[in-house]
């Protein structure tokens, strides 16, 4: 079982920045993906980036060139510096990993960007 544990969000001005983190613990093979995803209300679920255990990145069209994906493999974490928010970046964001035939999910964390 892996578990995953968010951190960050809150409220935001529109142009502001913030950063989510999550932690992953448990028992985590060594080729996985992490990344964020997100949901308003009345709305599937949607990618916003991903991350591989190279390094490599996938990024959404509407996030790309403000929000940068990080993570750091010793501590399993990973990262979203989300900068040049916008209204409609609002949502809940929910950290994933995903392994050989298995996805995890995190809680969620609230951000909201609103003058």
């Amino acid at each position: 079982q892996v578990q995953l544990v968010e951190s960050g969000g809150g409220l935001v001005q529109p142009g502001g920045s913030l950063r989510v983190s999550c932690a992953a613990s448990g028992s985590i093979f060594i080729l996985h993906v992490m990344g964020w995803y997100r949901q308003v209300p009345g709305k599937q679920r949607e990618l916003v980036a991903t991350i591989n255990s190279g390094g490599g990145t996938n990024y959404a069209d509407s996030v790309k060139g403000r929000f940068t994906i990080s993570r750091e493999n010793a501590r399993n974490t990973v990262a979203l510096q989300m900068n040049n928010l916008r209204p409609e970046d609002t949502a809940v964001y929910y950290c994933r990993l995903s392994q050989r035939e298995n996805d995890y999910w995190g809680q969620g964390t609230q951000v909201t960007v609103s003058s």
